[in-house]
């Protein structure tokens, strides 16, 4: 390790004064100018974990969901997993050491990691399309280059294909090929092999608006549009030929605020969806013939799911053991559905797909989605060989899940520092300031099935505030009223909440 090297190109993406960051649910976050010396410290780190695990690693430059002008970096383990929570406190070091510092916390990591120097390292590279993410792209290959890593730099990649690509590099191409026309012939013959076992008529069945958050989902899909079949209509909205990325638009949108993205137009019953920015979340919806808005969010997507292979398993009499992992913010009429009704154990984690990933992998057939819409499914090796030899057996079974629960509001205050909010219990109490969790419990107490928490942003200054509660008229009461607590006890900044938001 040319410790003399990394000091002179590290001078070239000087770190900011003062400046402190911390490796969250996301990786790292915040406005993209701040995030150059990062980016480089990243490549640095990345290399490393390469070293340790004999393995290729990725790096993924994207700020998902967050407004266009931030940006972010998360890296991406052997098998396409989150990185190890070990590491996130070596890429929080490694961000925030001085530069005088830089060596000695790379010798430290080394160190403590048991890194064999000498072994090989490769690396590789995807971005989203914010105008900042192509130089950002760059200091990540210098931080690979200079400590010897080699690279392959993908260019313009959703998340879920780099994660996707380092998958298929460290399993000898047996998860699939390690390019974008490997991604897409993997995804579109599932596809197009589910879909035979579908029942549908009518064209209003073949058709799927796409809001695509102007981000990087338009451009990945309108390439994967050759792959599926000619019988199916996808229509792109929010495409990135206008309007900023995230604006009024894509998934995060359209599930704060309960209804449809700008720059789509829903008829009755038309099937509708929206990616995120760097489209690894997903949620559907529809507007029925009165009018109302109808979300099908990660909570339901995950209940259909796993109500279904719920019912197949015991059709055909096979135990595999099916769970579904859920965060305090699953609408909680999901979670009694799954566990009263179609008997599938459900287990709560804290928010981030790292932590509902790790629960989901001890069962033969795991679960979990965010509410947000982050989420997959599971199989263990025995589930995969089982649910290849009974695909034959699959059926419709549109319409058995129940009608949950749509009374939810999830909104965000601005804090001065989103760190005076700590929290326990899967993120479901307030350990800190004294008495926020007090006042939410009384607030609580005022309307019928009803329930609420806190929790701070885990990539900007906001605590975002979950209510649910038997209508929606009460379901905002109860989110103003504790939007409000929080602004007074946890250092709310700028307009205080207003009732209707």
């Amino acid at each position: 390790m040319d410790l003399d090297a990394i000091t002179k190109h590290s001078a070239s993406h000087a770190k900011p004064d003062g400046l402190i960051l911390q490796y969250g649910t996301a990786g790292f976050r915040t406005k993209a100018d701040r995030l150059d010396h990062v980016m480089f410290r990243m490549g640095l780190l990345a290399v490393l974990r390469s070293k340790q695990t004999k393995s290729t690693i990725g790096v993924m430059v994207t700020a998902s969901h967050n407004p266009e002008d931030d940006n972010g970096v998360k890296l991406v383990d052997p098998l396409g997993e989150m990185l190890a929570p070990s590491w996130e406190e070596h890429a929080t070091h490694l961000a925030n050491a001085e530069e005088q510092d830089l060596a000695r916390a790379l010798v430290a990591i080394s160190e403590e990691a048991a890194v064999n120097l000498h072994q090989d390292a490769f690396v590789v590279i995807g971005r989203d399309t914010r105008p900042s993410s192509e130089k950002l792209s760059e200091s990540v290959i210098d931080g690979v280059t200079v400590l010897g890593g080699q690279f392959h730099d993908y260019g313009l990649l959703t998340t879920p294909q780099l994660h996707y690509m380092v998958c298929c590099r460290n399993t000898g191409g047996q998860y699939g090929e390690a390019t974008i026309d490997g991604y897409y012939h993997k995804l579109s013959t599932a596809f197009v092999e589910l879909s035979k076992q579908a029942s549908c008529s009518g064209d209003d069945y073949r058709t799927l608006k796409v809001d695509c958050a102007n981000g990087i989902g338009a451009l990945k899909l309108k390439e994967m549009k050759h792959y599926l079949p000619q019988g199916l209509s996808v229509q792109l909205f929010n495409d990135g030929t206008k309007g900023k990325l995230n604006h009024f638009c894509g998934a995060d949108f359209v599930k704060s605020h309960q209804k449809p993205p700008e720059g789509i137009e829903m008829k009755a019953n038309e099937r509708c969806c929206s990616f995120d920015g760097d489209a690894d979340r997903i949620i559907y919806y529809y507007c029925d013939v009165d009018g109302h808005f109808h979300l099908i969010d990660g909570d339901k997507i995950a209940t259909l799911i796993s109500s279904f292979l719920k019912e197949l398993l015991l059709e055909i009499g096979e135990s595999l053991t099916v769970g579904v992992v859920q965060t305090a913010y699953a609408n909680g009429s999901s979670t009694r559905y799954l566990e009263e009704v179609m008997k599938v154990p459900v287990y709560c984690t804290k928010t981030g797909v790292k932590h509902l990933h790790h629960k989901a992998q001890e069962f033969d057939l795991g679960v979990y989605f965010e509410a947000n819409g982050h989420g997959t499914v599971l199989f263990s090796k025995a589930a995969e060989t089982k649910i290849r030899q009974l695909a034959k057996e699959l059926e419709d079974k549109k319409g058995k899940a129940a009608k949950m629960l749509e009374n939810v509001i999830d909104l965000f205050n601005q804090v001065a520092d989103r760190q005076v909010i700590s929290t326990t219990d899967a993120e479901r109490q307030v350990v800190k300031p004294p008495g926020l969790q007090e006042a939410i419990n009384d607030l609580v107490k005022k309307y019928k099935l009803s329930r609420a928490f806190v929790r701070p942003s885990g990539t900007e200054d906001v605590v975002r505030v979950y209510a649910e509660a038997d209508s929606q008229e009460n379901a905002d009461s109860l989110a103003y009223e504790v939007s409000l607590a929080v602004f007074q006890q946890a250092g709310g900044v700028g307009e205080r909440p207003q009732p209707g938001f």
